[in-house]
Parts: C-alpha cells; sequence; structure tokens
C-alpha cells in the first residue's frame, strides 16, 4: 500500500481533530506511534536515539514518513524529572524547551511527562494478559502501586488512590543508595566505589549497571575476560547457560528484587509491585525462577508483610503509549471538552460512500442502538448489505464492527468522566456547585450504562397490571415514594405510600395477588422492610425493589432495579442515590404511559372522566406529543 493512502487512513481516526503523536524516549531508543483511537496505536516505530543531534530532528525523521497527516496534538514521555518548559536529560546530551519544540512542529498542544509517570498512568488499565505474575500475594483494591524498572536507567514511581480517581508520583527514586545485601553484592559496590564516590540503585540495577556487575564478579572471581554488553550478558546467561553469565543475571534479580522490597515498604504498596523497563521483559519466564521473589521477600520481620504483596511484569509492548494517551487525552478533556467519535463520524460523514453514509447517519441518530444490535440488524435499519458496516468501520480506522463497538462504547461514556470530586472546606460557591453538579452528572452517566433493561421491562409490566401499588420507604427514600404516588395516581393506578417501620408488615399481609409493593432503601437492610417484604410475597404480592443489587433486599424481591452508587448513607445525607432512585421511578412513569395494555385502561378511564383521551400522552415530558 502506498504511503499516501496509509496516512490517508491514519486521518480517519476516532478523535474529530485528527490522530495523536505519542512517543516513549529513553536514553538508547525512541519509541513511535500514532493514536488513531483510545487503546489504538499504528505505524509504531522504534528509533536509536544515538542517530540523532536532538529531540527536534528525532521527531522530525520520525513525522517524515506520515508528512500528509495533519497533526494537532501531541504527548512525550522522557526518561528524565520534567518541571517546567525547559528539559535536561540525564542520560543524555539533549536539552529542549517544550514550547520551541511544540512550535517548530507546528502542533497546538505539546506534552512532555517523566517516562515512569506515564508508565504508572498505564498500570489501571492493564489487564491479565499483559502482566506475568512472580511470586504470590494478591492485590488488595484501592492500595497504592509501586513501579519500576530498569532500562539505560532505574525508574521508579507510584500510583496513589485518591478520592478523585488516582494520582502518580513523579519519583526519582532510582538515585537512592545502593544497598548491598550480601558480601558479593558488596564487592560489586567496592569496585563500583573506584569509579563513583555515590553509587546510586541507578548504577548497578540498569542495562550499564549489569556491565558493572559483570566485570566485578569476573574480578571476584579470578577471571580475565573482554567486557560484554547488557544484551550479550544476557543472551550468554539465557542461550548458551554460560556460568559467569548466569551468576551475574543471578545477581541483578536479587538486587532488583531487594529495590522492589524497598518501593513496596516505602509506600505501603498492596496493589501490588509492577516491573516494566527494557531488560526484564526479556528474561521472559526465567525471570520466574530467578532469586528475584526470595529476595522480595527476605525482610526480616517484614518478611509476612512483603509476602503478601504480589509482584507483577508487565509483558505488553510499548505500555507507555497507554498512560501518555491517558495523560493528553485528560489534558484535552480538561481544556475544550472530549473529542468523541460521534464527532469524528459527523466530520467524516462527506467522505465516506453513499452507503457508509447511512451508516453514519444511523451511528449519529440512535447511537446506543448501534451499540447494542448485531451486524445483521444494524446492516437491516441503515438499508445496506452487511460488509457495508465492515467497511465503515475501517474507513474510520478500525478493524471491524466489535473493535468499532469497543471503541465507541468508549466515547459515549468517556464523554463526560465519571468521578467524583470531594467538595473542601476550601471551596467557593461556585467550585462547590460545579462539583456538586458534576458529580451527579457523572453518577448518572455511570448508572445509565449499567442499567438491567430487562428488569425495568419486568418491573413495568407488573406495575401496569396491578391492582393496586403500596410504597414502602423511611428516610430520603420516602420522597422517592411520595414523587411515585404523585405520578401513578395520574395513571388511576391505586396507590399509598408507607413511611412508617410498624405499619409496613401489617398494610404487608392486607395485600393480595395482583398487588405489587416497590420498597426503596439505600442500605436494603432494613429488618422492618425485609419483613414486610417477606409477608407481601406470602400474600401471593409482587416486589420491585429499588436498592443495592448485592443487599437482603434485592434477593427477596421479584424485581431488583439496582442503585449501587457507593453513599454511606448511615454516615452521610443520602444525596445522589436519591436522585439516581428518582430517575428509576421517572423511567417507570414514562414505560408505563407507553405500554400498550395501560394505554387502553388509562384512554378508557380518561375518556370516562370527560377528559378528551388525546391529551393524556401529554402528561410525560419526555413523550413526543
Amino acid at each position: 500500500m502506498k504511503q499516501a493512502e496509509v496516512d490517508q487512513k491514519l486521518n480517519r481516526t476516532a478523535f474529530a481533530d485528527g490522530p495523536r503523536l505519542l512517543a516513549d524516549i529513553g536514553a538508547t531508543h525512541a519509541r513511535f506511534a500514532l493514536q488513531t483511537a483510545p487503546g489504538e496505536f499504528r505505524a509504531v516505530r522504534v528509533l536509536k536515539c544515538d542517530d540523532f543531534t536532538g529531540i527536534v530532528p528525532l521527531l522530525r525523521s520520525y513525522l517524515a514518513d506520515h508528512a500528509d497527516i495533519t497533526l494537532n496534538h501531541a504527548a512525550l514521555a522522557v526518561a528524565n524529572p520534567v518541571s517546567g518548559d525547559q528539559v535536561r536529560m540525564t542520560n543524555r546530551d539533549w536539552e529542549f524547551s517544550t514550547d520551541e519544540v511544540r512550535r517548530a512542529l507546528g502542533l497546538h498542544t505539546l506534552l512532555v511527562v517523566n517516562d515512569f509517570t506515564a508508565l504508572a498512568m498505564s498500570l489501571p488499565g492493564l489487564k491479565p494478559a499483559d502482566l506475568m505474575q512472580v511470586g504470590g500475594g494478591a492485590p488488595a483494591s484501592n492500595s497504592v502501586i509501586g513501579v519500576l524498572g530498569p532500562g539505560t536507567g532505574l525508574g521508579v514511581s507510584g500510583v496513589i488512590p485518591t478520592v478523585d480517581g488516582f494520582v502518580t508520583l513523579g519519583s526519582e527514586g532510582g538515585h537512592t543508595n545502593f544497598a548491598p545485601a550480601d558480601e558479593r553484592e558488596y564487592a560489586i559496590l567496592q569496585y563500583a566505589w573506584q569509579t563513583w564516590s555515590h553509587v546510586s540503585t541507578e548504577r548497578l540495577i540498569s542495562g550499564p549497571g549489569m556491565e558493572i556487575i559483570y566485570r566485578a564478579i569476573a574480578k571476584r572471581n579470578g577471571r580475565q575476560v573482554r567486557d560484554l554488553s547488557s544484551q550479550e550478558i544476557m543472551s550468554g546467561a539465557l542461550s548458551d547457560k554460560d556460568p559467569l553469565c548466569l551468576e551475574v543475571l543471578e545477581c541483578f534479580c536479587a538486587m532488583l528484587g531487594g529495590a522492589s522490597a524497598n518501593l513496596a515498604v516505602t509506600l505501603g504498596a498492596f496493589g501490588g509491585v509492577f516491573i516494566g523497563g527494557g531488560i526484564v521483559p526479556r528474561m521472559g519466564e526465567w525471570f520466574a525462577s530467578s532469586p528475584f521473589r526470595s529476595r522480595f521477600e527476605a525482610k526480616g520481620r517484614f518478611t509476612s508483610y512483603l509476602s503478601e504483596i504480589p509482584t507483577y511484569v508487565i509483558t505488553t509492548p510499548n505500555p507507555a503509549f497507554y498512560g501518555v494517551a491517558t495523560i493528553l487525552s485528560e489534558h484535552l478533556r480538561g481544556r475544550s471538552g472530549a473529542n468523541t467519535l460521534m464527532e469524528r463520524v459527523q466530520h467524516l460523514q462527506h467522505e465516506l460512500t453513499p452507503a457508509e453514509q447511512r451508516v453514519a447517519s444511523l451511528v449519529l441518530e440512535q447511537p446506543r442502538l448501534v451499540l447494542n444490535e448485531p451486524i445483521a440488524d444494524i446492516a437491516r435499519m441503515a438499508e445496506v448489505s452487511q460488509p457495508t458496516v465492515i467497511r465503515f468501520c475501517r474507513s474510520l480506522g478500525f478493524l471491524g464492527l466489535a473493535d468499532f463497538k469497543l471503541k465507541f462504547a468508549s466515547s459515549l461514556t468517556g464523554a463526560i468522566p465519571v468521578r467524583h470530586s470531594q467538595v473542601r472546606i476550601s471551596d467557593s460557591t461556585h467550585d462547590l456547585s460545579a462539583k456538586v453538579i458534576d458529580n451527579t452528572v457523572s453518577a448518572i452517566l455511570k448508572f445509565r450504562d449499567q442499567l438491567d433493561v430487562r428488569s425495568l421491562d419486568r418491573a413495568i409490566a407488573l406495575i401496569s397490571k396491578s391492582k393496586r401499588v403500596e410504597f414502602y420507604a423511611m428516610g430520603n427514600s420516602r420522597v422517592v415514594a411520595l414523587d411515585g404516588q404523585h405520578k401513578f395516581f395520574r395513571f388511576r393506578i391505586p396507590t399509598s405510600v408507607y413511611g412508617d417501620s410498624h405499619l409496613f408488615t401489617l398494610a404487608a399481609e392486607l395485600l393480595t395477588a395482583g398487588d405489587v409493593v416497590i420498597a426503596i432503601s439505600n442500605s436494603g437492610k432494613l429488618p422492618e422492610l425485609l419483613q414486610a417484604v417477606d409477608a407481601a410475597r406470602a400474600a401471593g404480592a409482587d416486589v420491585i425493589a429499588i436498592t443495592s443489587s448485592n443487599s437482603p433486599l434485592a434477593k427477596k424481591a421479584t424485581v431488583c432495579l439496582a442503585v449501587d452508587h457507593s453513599e454511606d448513607s448511615t454516615t452521610f445525607l443520602s444525596m445522589i442515590s436519591r436522585i439516581l432512585q428518582l430517575l428509576l421511578i421517572d423511567i417507570l412513569s414514562v414505560g408505563i404511559s407507553l405500554d400498550a395494555q395501560n394505554s387502553e385502561l388509562v384512554l378508557e378511564r380518561k375518556a370516562g372522566n370527560g377528559v378528551e383521551a388525546d391529551s393524556r400522552r401529554l402528561l410525560i415530558s419526555h413523550l413526543d406529543s
């Protein structure tokens, strides 16, 4: 395929403003990619930094192959501490201004971040297939994660959970003093002292450090050897089974285990310690049987503490791309709103074939229908063939319909980030107002994407056919029950509300088959409510529970409409969960209004009361009049 055709495909991305340039620039190699959609990295290429005099020539060399692509945004991860506009690389004599590089390349946005900050940002999104666990232990939820990785240097970082998500540490932990654990490692330290007065952990646990270990152990063993590179040492150990190279590799892995343990106890990293970098993943399965894990747990009184912490090797290629892409995406969202796939479809629609344009129109008009329906139904509704649906997806840069749906779902839910921002005492009225609204909107979007439509259908059918509906609720939930009573009365459904726990069971025992109880509770654990539900079911009535999906109330109900928003109503005044419960009442009301059997029933009732039947639908604001 010609380069112009490749570039034309890359330009058709999921982002409204075109593909994004990503790079992971180390002291030895620089890895590049063009991000065309969330999690999609194309045109991946590795360049040697020694072949270039600076960062701009390096970037221009990669971009020369994609001259026809319009780039607006880029993010670079560099093996260096980053503070301010001026960046001076530690292991390479390159210095540059971020803003000058941005102007030189004609970009709107250029972010430069530490490479291990980017790697740390990738960790929450990694899947089990991207990792190799070494040793035992299991990660604790919402716990600190440690990450380190030997390459040309030793990168160190951490991921710390917060109320707003998580933050990463911009650490330079590789420059802590190296601490030997036995006589052999002390001999290696003495060898290094002949060159440096301060020997950091990075001096030895790195690619160049492996070469120092090799020379130091050879001298200690009284052997004359020629200098070997770290790659030659690894090949000698893993392929040739050379005894000296194997001893070096075992020593290197033991040192790494000790450094990892120090990081784990420093951070309290019960979420696990992750090993990245360019060296360890190349060791493959051998690393799992190396002294790494035994040294990791060899901590005296803290051995049992460390045995509970899992350790992993990151095996997926180019993991920093995921992290740096996330950082760039969050930056752009905060600046100008998310560039969703919907916008991209609209932007490219005129470039598609007439048949593909019909698929695009369906996507724009009914996005969630496209997301949920199989290819045959999508093709039928768009009045095209199934191969046309596939061609539409590929025209946007995706592998096929499944790939498109995966990224499309991410785009739809990502338009407003689902997160919770804690209100601080120091917040202004403007800030607290924005946080309350943002928290509620985010929770509603998450709630929308987790709705169980089948349970809603069953609940609507039960209410539509019911002879009587009774609401059982207390506290904040009683407000929701009153709202439901007000709406259901409009459908001429006999409805009552009980907010006194002492009356729940008395009322429930008077019910009969065909009656419906709607029990509303945040916790779903109130004993009086559970007793009343048992009585209602025994009397032949059906129970619809609006509560947490894992609660005792949910298990006793005929139908559970789950509200799983985590809000501790025993400690805090319930707010967001109340809004979600009210939304369920609105959904049920609209559903009852649309129910075919109920429509005839209500129309007859209203006509009999001297009210024009056609005016009934105007009672529901969501309906098209």
